[in-house]
């Protein structure tokens, strides 16, 4: 059986920083202690101090297929996951046709089963009359139920009270919204349209402001504790929101929040240079909304960090503001965002790792992965912090070829992945030809 021994790395997990050995023997950790002595069958890795980290767990994607495929594939936005050290994450229904149905959901199962480089699963999407639906997802092999409140593209917005009670009432999965509300955006354009004719860019955190979010979140939070429903709202973008949620670790809270790391960097003041190529819902809002969500990182009010990686074409994004999409891609450069804050005091490592990581193997119920432990399945990022990644559209691996940080230089650099045991990308290169991806299953109650 494949066995790899990785010495002398810096184990990030639980909240500790431990240098010891670990040996992976098939896709699980075999063992991990402080001198591990090499066997014959070993493929042995001398970290040489490099940090070590569970792979990150993104619960929050847009990999456009089927039906968008030229913006992005399962398999494209999926290698350029792995490239960026995340080695499982959870897709949105928005595709073409939505995903709406139990007969779709597992139609991009087995689209992933042979073309994803990353474990996976997918959400089905709410809708005003699929409540049956809803009621057939099996809690240990569905991750969950996408509702959009309020904002939302095709049949997926649910605004009728009834649905959302029968939804919160009803669901057997954890609940996920966006959250925005569609009629506090109409009164802001109103009112804005008073003083101009046309919108611009630097308009997009005025139109979705702090009351357009917190309309809406606040209605999410009321249902799920009307209903003890399992509620996690995402991307949570404005202080006004914080809050909604408790401070503390997350076992045992039913309702969550969640960061994105797009919002954790950029501000209204990057508008001026990246213009629609920052453009997403919710929107990036005040310096001040940033700092608040990154403070609330530490008390543990935003419980997990994620991407909501939405890839478009720059033809869709070079356009007219109010014709631009919304959305950016995300995954290959996420992490390296969020070591560049630990880089500069803003966060610890070992908090990214609880954030990214831990937490959304606990919120999720994602069995035996999240964690370096003996017994769990073997996904793992090797971080070398001290050489740098210089970003430009060349060397972007998403279908649609940019991105947002394209001539940033970040401080570290992504040295292998590692998905079910087997390496998927090192220095650089990716292993086109492993397929060590798996369906991510699920351990819980509703």
């Amino acid at each position: 059986m494949q066995s790899t021994l990785i010495k002398n790395a810096k184990i990030v997990n639980e909240g500790k920083i431990r240098i010891a050995d670990l040996r992976i023997v098939g896709d699980r950790i075999d063992l991990i202690a402080d001198s591990i002595e090499g066997a014959s069958s070993d493929f042995i890795i001398d970290a040489q101090g490099k940090y070590l980290l569970p792979g990150m767990i993104d619960d929050q994607v847009h990999f456009r297929e089927p039906g968008l495929t030229h913006k992005g594939s399962i398999a494209s936005e999926s290698r350029a996951a792995v490239a960026g050290g995340i080695t499982s994450y959870m897709e949105m229904p928005n595709v073409n046709p939505a995903t709406t149905t139990i007969e779709a959901l597992e139609e991009k199962f087995a689209i992933a089963e042979v073309s994803s480089m990353a474990n996976y699963s997918f959400y089905l999407g709410a809708t005003e009359d699929n409540l049956e639906e809803i009621k057939r997802l099996d809690p240990s092999r569905h991750c969950g139920v996408k509702v959009f409140m309020g904002a939302s593209t095709g049949n997926l917005l649910v605004e009728d009270p009834q649905a959302l009670d029968d939804i919160f009432r009803e669901s057997p999965v954890l609940i996920v919204t966006h959250c925005e509300s569609g009629e506090v955006i109409a009164k802001n354009r109103q009112e804005l349209s008073k003083s101009k004719s046309e919108f611009t860019i630097e308009d997009h955190p005025k139109l979705r402001d702090d009351e357009a979010c917190y309309a809406s979140s606040s209605y999410a939070v009321s249902l799920a504790k009307k209903y003890n429903s399992q509620l996690h709202v995402l991307h949570i973008t404005t202080e006004k929101e914080l809050s909604l949620f408790e401070a503390g670790a997350i076992e045992n809270k039913h309702i969550t929040a969640e960061a994105c790391v797009h919002h954790l960097w950029f501000s209204n003041e990057d508008y001026a240079q990246k213009g629609n190529f920052i453009k997403c819902n919710p929107a990036i809002k005040y310096s001040s909304d940033r700092d608040s969500l990154i403070k609330a990182l530490h008390t543990g009010k935003i419980d997990i960090i994620a991407t909501d990686h939405a890839p478009h074409t720059k033809e869709e994004k070079e356009v007219a503001y109010e014709l631009s999409p919304a959305g950016l891609p995300l995954v290959q450069h996420a992490l390296l965002t969020l070591l560049d804050h630990v880089n500069n005091g803003r966060m610890s490592i070992e908090q990214v790792v609880e954030k990214v990581s831990h937490n959304p193997a606990i919120r999720y119920g994602v069995e035996e992965r999240g964690f370096i432990r003996e017994g769990y399945f073997a996904d793992l990022v090797l971080i070398d912090s001290d050489k740098a990644t210089d970003v430009d559209d060349d060397n972007s691996l998403y279908h649609c070829q940019w991105s947002p940080f394209s001539g940033h230089r970040f401080a570290s650099s992504i040295q292998s992945t590692w998905v079910n045991g087997q390496q998927v990308f090192n220095d650089g290169v990716l292993k086109e030809q492993v397929n060590a991806a798996r369906r991510l299953t699920f351990k819980r109650g509703k």
